[in-house]
């Protein structure tokens, strides 16, 4: 009992020490893993993505993604200066390219590398469509999603590790197995994802504002992404999104404070 005991204040040390502040929450978040270790590699993958796949440059669309990306950036910078994070961009290499792809999707990974797929951009429609949607990549990038997803996952196999070891009778193991792997997943795992996905929504609304675009284009965008999928998803609770609606709700609910937060930095008009 003594020796349990130990493991488990070793272990919520070891959780307390391991937390790094949100800047753009207050809230402290997961990091099991330093950026120090994650960016070179996520580094060294981008780079190698980018090698296998078609990087569309010199053509207007190309030169929007980068432009965009660079605006969005910059209002990111100014808002951590302002709020007191002098440095916290100093290890980010931000990278942005469209690549020749159906796909409708976008991305980010740590420390700043973007990808936009070609698929996207009829449903951006817009300039001011697609800064939501690399306002929201941005935002993953910026409050260390990819950190966190790495952080929960290892806790997640811990505690599957730890049943295992603890329980010796196979058929109560075997219901444990099942019983932790679809709890963890629909209880934690997926609500976890869904909350970066609103997070990265409400810092890419403040982040596009301040960078010049109109907020409410977000819910534009979203509105047209819900059209495009013909409202076929999976239940909001199995899914690692929120729901279209959802997120069309959010963000009308907070682009009025977006363009309030614009304000403080000089930004008046919007472009739609």
């Amino acid at each position: 009992m003594k020796y349990k005991n130990s493991i488990i204040a070793i272990g919520a040390l070891t959780l307390f020490l391991s937390c790094a502040t949100n800047p753009f929450t207050g809230n402290k978040t997961l990091a099991l893993m330093p950026n120090s270790q994650i960016f070179p590699t996520a580094f060294a993958q981008y780079d190698q993505f980018l090698s296998e796949n078609k990087v569309i440059t010199g053509t207007k669309d190309a030169e929007m993604v980068k432009r965009i990306g660079q605006k969005i950036a910059v209002a990111a910078e100014r808002w951590l200066d302002a709020n007191g994070y002098q440095g916290y961009l100093k290890d980010y290499q931000w990278e942005y390219n469209l690549i020749d792809d159906k796909t409708v999707n976008a991305w980010a990974m740590p420390g700043g590398k973007i990808v936009v797929y070609t698929g996207i951009l009829p449903i951006a429609d817009s300039e001011a469509g697609l800064a939501a949607i690399m306002g929201h990549e941005v935002s993953h990038a910026l409050a260390n999603h990819g950190q966190q997803r790495m952080s929960a996952g290892m806790l997640q196999q811990l505690g599957a590790v730890a049943g295992n070891v603890a329980i010796k009778d196979p058929q109560t193991l075997s219901l444990f197995n099942q019983a932790y792997g679809v709890g963890t997943t629909v209880g934690v795992m997926l609500p976890f994802s869904r909350s970066h996905e609103s997070q990265a929504d409400e810092i890419g609304l403040y982040l596009m504002a301040i960078a010049g675009y109109e907020p409410l284009e977000a819910a534009n965008l979203w509105r047209r992404m819900s059209a495009q999928s013909g409202g076929q998803a999976p239940p909001e609770f199995l899914s690692t999104h929120p729901a279209n609606q959802t997120r069309i709700r959010n963000i009308e609910s907070l682009a009025a404070k977006a363009r309030l937060e614009a304000n403080k930095f000089g930004t008046t008009t919007f472009k739609k």
